[in-house]
């Protein structure tokens, strides 16, 4: 049985509000007991964002929901063809920060689609491989004839739980503190980090009659959680044995006193694998391929900060993979780190660019701190 080609034929994104500078963000975020971040400056610097979007106003309220978000970026792909809505036969929606655990965040994104028809949803789980994982599965749906087209989204509402009410509590245990002061930072740090958005595909089995399409070449994914212990989480708490204890184990007040629901980073950890796993694997995969560096015209890194640039250099270089600067495209000093729905953002903005020509070649690189996981893929221009 002869597989089906697999085509990005459209793409959208939804960034909420106004552009929020770095001067600006402790108005959104709020001052902790009304001290200015002693790391703010520190982060900012090395991470290289410069603005970032949030679904918060200035008082710290909602404006929009993390499945609102996406499915106005679903809307815009059929901003044109409206009507086409209704064909919809899959709904993919990946995101590290949905809005409930139940229903699901695909689910909860269909619900803001009223134009669309009944369809299969699916909700991949997890951190900025989310969305990834959304694109692989409606990829293969495609790929193996199950549907002839599909919607997948990559999505992320951090805002309201980096808001300093989160961490208020917390801060006043001054013994948690004084026995453990990295705790402090870890947290703060992902303050300074991370920024609210959506971006959605539209994956058919066929390519645009007018104008250039992204062909799917492979998408491949690769987990080292069996060699390494957890780095970033949510909704638990690190043990000092390095194993993850759940918030259904804390009691309610235990949950609130230690900030259980935050979401934390091992910021030792992340510097001391997080490039060097993920990227001597990509070298693997394009080994296995048979692609070179020559043959890549844009090479799209999922960076959570530009501090990682000259370490993902490095990597490329000591693997004899190397790819010049000149060809690398990111926009997270414009858009912020968006998590599941980074590569959604820099995919669509390099899409509507007019930059691509056919027969260009697009590698996507997507690290996960979480527990280290990471998923590649490459696209073809035509």
């Amino acid at each position: 049985m002869s597989l089906n080609q697999v085509y990005i034929v459209r793409t959208s994104h939804f960034l909420p509000n106004e552009p929020i500078s770095n001067d600006e963000m402790e108005d959104y975020l709020g001052l902790i007991h009304g001290k200015p971040s002693k790391s703010r400056r520190i982060v900012l610097r090395n991470n290289g964002i410069k603005r970032r979007f949030y679904a918060l106003n200035r008082k710290g309220q909602g404006t929009h929901t993390n499945s609102q978000m996406a499915a106005l970026a679903v809307q815009g792909l059929f901003s044109d063809r409206p009507s086409e809505m209704k064909d919809l036969q899959l709904i993919t929606c990946g995101t590290s920060t949905p809005d409930q655990f139940l229903p699901s965040h695909a689910s909860m994104v269909h619900g803001w689609l009223p134009q669309s028809g009944n369809a299969e949803v699916v909700s991949p789980s997890g951190a900025c491989c989310a969305g990834m994982h959304a694109l692989k599965y409606a990829y293969m749906a495609i790929k193996s004839g199950d549907v002839s087209s599909a919607v997948s989204t990559g999505s992320e509402r951090a805002s309201r739980i980096l808001r300093s009410d989160v961490f208020a509590i917390e801060e006043q245990n001054s013994e948690l503190l004084e026995a453990n002061p990295i705790t402090s930072f870890e947290k703060d740090f992902l303050r300074w980090m991370l920024s609210d958005g959506a971006g959605a595909f539209l994956l058919s089995d066929k390519k645009n009659d007018d104008g250039i399409s992204l062909k799917i070449e492979w998408l491949e994914g690769v987990s080292f959680a069996n060699d390494v212990e957890t780095c970033m989480y949510m909704a638990g708490d690190k043990l000092d044995n390095g194993s993850l204890k759940s918030y259904m184990d804390y009691s309610p007040a235990e949950i609130m006193t230690n900030a259980i629901l935050s979401m934390k980073q091992d910021v030792k950890l992340l510097s001391q694998h997080i490039v060097s796993l993920g990227f001597d694997k990509m070298k693997v995969i394009l080994d296995k391929h048979g692609i070179t560096a020559d043959d890549i015209n844009y090479f799209l890194p999922h960076m959570s900060s530009e501090f990682f640039r000259t370490k993902i250099l490095d990597n490329m270089l000591k693997n004899g993979f190397n790819i010049p600067e000149e060809r690398w495209f990111s926009n997270l000093s414009q858009v912020g780190n968006v998590g599941a729905g980074s590569i959604y953002l820099m995919i669509d903005e390099l899409f509507k660019s007019k930059r691509l020509k056919r027969g260009d070649r697009i590698l996507m690189a997507v690290p996960e701190s979480a527990r280290f996981s990471y998923m590649f893929g490459l696209l073809t221009v035509c």
